[in-house]
């Protein structure tokens, strides 16, 4: 099971594109049912329309633009969107950000000030700061510390955990 994110934004976007169009046209439309001259002039409108030809520079610049707007949301449909869980077994999941947070903490062992944890499919990759001007075998034991709370997890496919060890510079 993995939960993929919403594709909130251009969804949001379409709609209210639809709906700026659709209060547009029923606003012209109550205009005309009521006799009063229209927001948008239809007869200028559909006379400067009906002057065009196919091949009119407007009419391809136009016809271009909605082709790609349309590919773009036509992609953005298509192509899954970031794994939001990570699979335990076929029917349980872990939430990633859930995941980072107890991977954050395991990596917090003596010596390191502080730790970034980035959780992907197929790796964690981990950067720890440290004070100490020997840091050797520091990244070992961060490493070790982090496969054994992705164990703990039990996933499904356990990532590959890369560590990076940086050493603060002095202030004194």
């Amino acid at each position: 099971m993995t939960r993929r994110s919403r594709r909130a934004l251009p969804a949001t976007l379409a709609a209210f594109v639809l709906l700026a169009a659709s209060v547009l046209v029923a606003v012209c439309a109550i205009q005309l049912a009521l006799g009063e001259r229209p927001l948008l002039p239809y007869d200028s409108l559909a006379g400067s329309l009906h002057d065009m030809t196919w091949s009119a520079r407007e009419v391809a610049v136009a016809g271009g633009v909605v082709a790609a707007i349309g590919l773009v949301l036509l992609l953005v449909a298509v192509v899954p969107g970031k794994a939001r869980t990570a699979p335990l077994d076929e029917h349980t999941a872990v939430s990633v950000r859930g995941l980072r947070n107890a991977l954050r903490s395991a990596a917090q062992v003596d010596g390191v000030e502080s730790a970034a944890v980035k959780v992907r499919r197929r790796r964690v990759r981990a950067v720890v700061r440290t004070r100490r001007s020997v840091a050797d075998g520091l990244g070992d034991t961060v490493r070790a510390a982090l496969e054994n709370r992705v164990g703990e997890f039990a996933l499904a496919r356990p990532p590959q955990v890369v560590v990076r060890v940086k050493a603060l510079r002095s202030t004194s």
